[in-house]
């Protein structure tokens, strides 16, 4: 029997230094996340947390201006030891697991985390870039943002955009248009002589 599937649909913020300061080995930390976990077309978890970032831990003006986060909402979210243990949880045994986030930054961000902060990357799964799917899926030349994506379905974003949980939710929310989508143009299987013939009636012509 085919192992179920969970798709944990993952948003991180980062934090970013200020526009033209040079800062000495900085590098982009996550400081919100936001997962929505699924299974059979069902939610089963949200999370949603600030971190507070290990090496360079004071916010810059820009970044809490840009994302409307605050410095004591930063310091008072889970550690990042705390946030990766919290990771792990969604390995789940029994479960096969695909992460789906939009662009490929999240994970990229997360391994650069983990190897700073000398802890193993938490997830054992298949990942999927969203963004690189809907640009295959419609041809587009270039990559599109998040909720310029769901707008172009006619549809509106979840929350607020730049909220990891907000824009973890409107990832799931394009991911099941999408996948509607592709089963629509899926080339419906050739009818078989049994389809195509009511045996009933040919019994009648010759009862």
């Amino acid at each position: 029997m085919r192992a179920k599937r969970q798709y944990l649909f993952i948003d991180f913020e980062f934090s970013m230094p200020e526009r033209n300061v040079r800062v000495k080995d900085f590098f982009a930390e996550i400081i919100e996340v936001g997962i929505v976990a699924v299974v059979d077309d069902q939610i089963i978890e949200q999370f949603s947390s600030y971190v507070t970032p290990l090496k360079f831990p004071k916010l810059s003006e820009r970044c809490k201006s840009f994302l409307h986060i605050t410095q004591q909402q930063v310091d008072s979210g889970l550690s990042f030891y705390d946030f990766i243990r919290k990771l792990e949880e969604f390995n789940k045994i029994n479960l096969e697991t695909m992460i789906v986030t939009w662009g490929n930054m999240d994970m990229k961000v997360l391994r650069h985390n983990c190897l700073q902060a000398g802890v193993k990357f938490p997830f054992h799964a298949v990942e999927l870039d969203l963004s690189m799917e809907y640009k295959r899926f419609f041809g587009d030349q270039n990559q599109t943002g998040l909720w310029k994506a769901v707008q172009e379905y006619g549809k509106e974003g979840t929350g607020r955009h730049h909220r990891a949980l907000d824009d973890a939710l409107t990832t799931y929310n394009i991911f099941k248009l999408v996948e509607k989508d592709k089963r629509y143009l899926e080339k419906p299987k050739p009818t078989t002589i049994g389809d195509r013939v009511d045996f009933s009636k040919l019994l009648n012509e010759f009862a």
